[in-house]
């Protein structure tokens, strides 16, 4: 059984709560707005926030869970702001769209539960490595383990945000409404943003491997690559943009849908 610090469970404890709190009173603002697509606001700055706490909950924090904290904070805001200034002066995303229609009246009742806490708790439990790491450091010198685990995450960060303003731009164009980005780092797979944020949550954790019990939370980058990939990320989001899109079809036939590659050449 893990000897773990006695700071642990308070700091958890805290973050947990700020966690519920923060769910809540966002679902409420998007009550108000009619928009639950505010909860993506939450997820780009839920990440800082709860390593930032965690930081402060610490007895003796290091250079290296000092340098986390700033790539965090780096990618959190970085990431949080993006996802605000997108919803300024849309209309709610096409996902949470239907699902207001197939929920009808319920829906604001049952978003609390199914998107806000549940994205609230999924965020906290990738986030308990990010939390763990400066309550109990280990060496206190940076390795190259940790320079390389930069290097990763400096290469995550300018994919997604390449990625993210590329698309931005494509979308403000006139002329693009119902069309297909396929152009930039969208050339080479169907979703930038997605793999990015993956070599971000890798960089990050090998940072954080280099700490007392860091190893132990591989299973967070694992997790976060496989709900983009396989659960709410990738899949959800192509089901709707088929639907909407009348050439993503063929997008998907050209373009690799995740790892960067040359796209492919289709048949006539």
């Amino acid at each position: 059984m893990l000897d773990l610090p006695d700071g642990m469970f308070p700091a958890f404890a805290v973050t947990f709560a700020w966690s519920l709190l923060a769910a809540y009173a966002f679902w409420r603002l998007s009550l108000r707005l009619t928009d639950a697509g505010i909860v993506d606001i939450l997820w780009g700055y839920g990440f800082g926030v709860l390593a930032a706490i965690a930081f402060l909950c610490a007895p003796a924090p290091g250079p290296r869970e000092t340098l986390l904290l700033a790539l965090v904070l780096l990618w959190s805001l970085r990431l949080g702001t993006h996802l605000w200034l997108r919803c300024l002066g849309r209309e709610e995303d096409f996902r949470y769209q239907a699902m207001r229609r197939h929920h009808g009246a319920n829906f604001g009742r049952r978003s609390l539960g199914r998107i806000f806490l549940f994205q609230a708790t999924v965020q906290w439990v990738l986030s308990l490595p990010l939390q763990i790491a400066p309550i109990y450091p280990g060496e206190i010198a940076l390795s190259w383990i940790d320079h390389l685990g930069a290097g990763i995450f400096a290469a995550g960060f300018a994919i997604e945000a390449i990625a993210d303003f590329q698309l931005e731009r494509f979308r403000r164009r006139a002329g693009t409404a119902g069309k297909v980005l396929d152009r930039g780092l969208w050339r080479y797979t169907r979703h930038p943003n997605y793999f990015g944020e993956c070599v971000i949550a890798w960089g990050l954790f090998l940072l954080v491997s280099q700490t007392a019990y860091g190893p132990w939370f591989v299973w967070s980058p694992c997790l976060l690559t496989f709900l983009l990939t396989r659960v709410s990320g990738v899949p959800f989001l192509e089901r709707g943009l088929r639907e909407r899109l009348p050439g993503y079809a063929d997008y998907m036939q050209r373009v690799r849908r995740f790892v960067p590659g040359p796209p492919r050449r289709v048949s006539s």
